[in-house]
C-alpha cells in the first residue's frame, strides 16, 4: 500500500488492498503493479475472458479499482457519467452525472481516470467539471468547475486524473489564476492556487514526491515542468520545456531526478533537483518521443513507445537507448509481476513481454475482440491496460473487458 495514502485510508472503512488500483498509474503513479503470481505466458488466443460490459459509455477514460468495484467514466447521450462496475460480474452498480458532453474531432466524451480515496471517488469531465461522489452508491458529495478557477478547456478537453493527497485534491485548471489548484477533499473549497505559475493546462497528471524533506507536487505543461510546495502551492523549482501541440505523459521521479517526455518530435529530458530551488538539465534528447502511451521506470531503465524508434528501453541516468523493437505498433504500456502488457492502439492487439534490458522477449499476444462500432474514425484503442487482483482490464469505448491473468 502507498504510505502516502495511509493516513487518509485508515480513517475509512473503504480500504485499499495491495491488489487494488486506486488511481491513474496505480497507488504511487509509477504504473507498476505490486502483484505476483500472474501468468508468465499466454496460450494461443490470449488469456481467458472473464466478462465484457458492453455499455460503460463512450470516451477514453481509464479506471480505478478498489474494494471489488471498478470506477470509470463514459458518455451516454449528452452527459458524461461516473460509473461503478462490479469486478466479479461486470455488472453496473451505479452511475452519476459529472458534466455535459465534451465534443471533440477525435472522439467525444471523457478522458480522465477516476481517483479513489477513502470512501470517496473523484472524477473530472472533459469540460473540467470535478465531482466527488460516494464510492458506495455514487451520491454526489460536492462538485466544482475548473473554469471557475481561471482555467480554459484545452483543445482535447481536460484529461488529467486528479491527485488526492493529505486531504487535498490536486488538479490543473491552468491559466491566469494559477496552473495548479488544491481543493479541500471533504468540501471542494479552494485551499491554494499557484499564483506564481500560470501556464495553461495540458494533458499530464501530477505526482507527489518528498525531496529534501519537502513534500511537493510535480506537474508538466507545454512550457515547464515544475514542483510546488504541498502546503501552500508556492513554486519550489521550475524547468523550461518546449512542448508542442499536446504534452501528455506523466512525470517520473526517482532519487532527486525528474524525467519527462512528450510527443510531436519534442523528446525527453532528465532534470536534477538541487538545493535552493535549482533544477539542472542532466540530458535531453529525442530517444524517447512518447506521445500518450506512457513511460515506465523499472530499476534504472525506462520503457515505452517512442515515435522515433518503436518500443524502446532507455537508460534513466544517461538517456541512451538500450534496445528498441518494432514487434508491435504504437501504443500504451503497463507493468505487473515482471511483465509488460503492451497495447497496440491501431489494432487492439495486446502483447505480453518480459521486463528486460536485453530486448523484446514476447510471451504471447491476442487481439481485442469484439471492438466498438461507435469509435470516432480518428480514434483508436487509447485506454491504457491495467492489472488488478489477477485481472487484466481493457477498454474500447463502451466495451469494457476483463481477462483472467492469474497463474495456476
Amino acid at each position: 500500500m502507498n504510505r502516502l495514502l495511509l493516513p487518509t485510508l485508515l480513517a475509512s472503512s473503504f480500504l485499499v488492498s495491495a491488489t487494488d488500483w486506486p488511481q491513474w498509474r496505480g497507488p504511487d503513479r509509477t504504473d507498476i503493479s505490486k502483484e505476483t503470481g500472474l501468468l508468465k505466458s499466454w496460450p494461443e488466443g490470449g488469456p481467458k475472458l472473464a466478462w465484457i460490459n458492453k455499455d460503460v459509455g463512450l470516451g477514453y477514460s481509464g479506471y480505478a479499482i478498489v474494494g471489488g468495484k471498478l470506477f470509470t467514466m463514459g458518455l451516454r447521450g449528452d452527459t458524461e457519467l461516473l460509473i461503478a462496475v462490479d469486478v466479479t460480474t461486470g455488472k453496473e452498480l451505479w452511475s452519476t452525472s459529472v458534466g455535459p458532453i465534451l465534443k471533440n474531432g477525435w472522439g467525444d466524451g471523457p478522458r480522465s481516470s477516476p481517483t479513489v480515496s477513502g470512501d470517496t471517488v473523484f472524477a473530472l469531465s472533459g469540460q473540467g467539471v470535478l465531482v466527488a461522489a460516494k464510492a458506495s452508491d455514487g451520491k454526489e458529495v460536492w462538485k466544482a468547475n475548473l473554469r471557475e478557477f481561471g482555467g480554459k478547456v484545452p483543445g482535447w478537453g481536460y484529461t488529467e486524473s486528479v491527485l488526492v493527497d493529505d486531504g487535498k485534491v490536486i488538479c490543473t485548471p491552468g491559466g491566469k489564476d494559477g496552473t495548479l489548484l488544491a481543493l479541500d477533499q471533504a468540501t471542494g473549497k479552494k485551499v491554494w492556487q499557484t499564483a506564481d505559475w500560470t501556464d495553461g493546462a495540458h494533458y499530464s497528471s501530477p505526482i507527489v514526491v518528498t525531496h529534501g524533506g519537502v513534500r511537493q507536487y510535480i506537474q508538466l505543461t507545454s512550457q515547464h515542468v515544475a514542483g510546488v510546495n504541498a502546503k501552500d502551492g508556492k513554486v519550489l523549482w521550475k524547468s523550461e520545456w518546449p512542448g508542442k501541440t499536446a504534452v501528455i505523459p506523466t512525470p517520473i521521479y526517482k532519487d532527486g531526478f525528474v524525467y519527462i517526455s512528450s510527443g510531436y518530435g519534442v523528446g525527453c529530458k532528465l532534470v536534477k533537483l538541487g538545493a535552493n530551488g535549482t533544477a539542472e538539465n542532466v540530458w535531453d534528447n529525442t530517444n524517447m518521443i512518447n506521445h500518450h502511451g506512457g513511460v515506465i521506470l523499472v530499476g534504472d531503465k525506462l520503457y515505452g513507445y517512442s515515435d522515433k524508434g518503436g518500443w524502446t528501453c532507455q537508460d534513466f541516468k544517461t538517456g541512451e537507448v538500450t534496445w528498441s523493437a518494432k514487434n508491435l505498433g504504437k501504443g500504451a504500456i503497463h507493468c505487473a509481476d515482471g511483465m509488460f502488457y503492451c497495447l497496440e492502439e491501431g489494432s487492439g492487439t495486446v502483447a505480453l513481454i518480459e521486463v528486460s534490458d536485453k530486448g523484446w522477449n514476447e510471451k504471447g499476444r491476442f487481439k481485442l475482440t469484439p471492438q466498438t462500432e461507435q469509435r470516432n474514425p480518428k480514434g483508436k484503442v487509447w485506454t491504457h491496460p491495467v492489472v488488478s487482483d489477477g485481472k487484466l482490464y481493457l477498454r474500447d469505448q463502451e466495451l469494457l473487458f476483463c481477462f483472467d491473468v492469474k497463474g495456476k
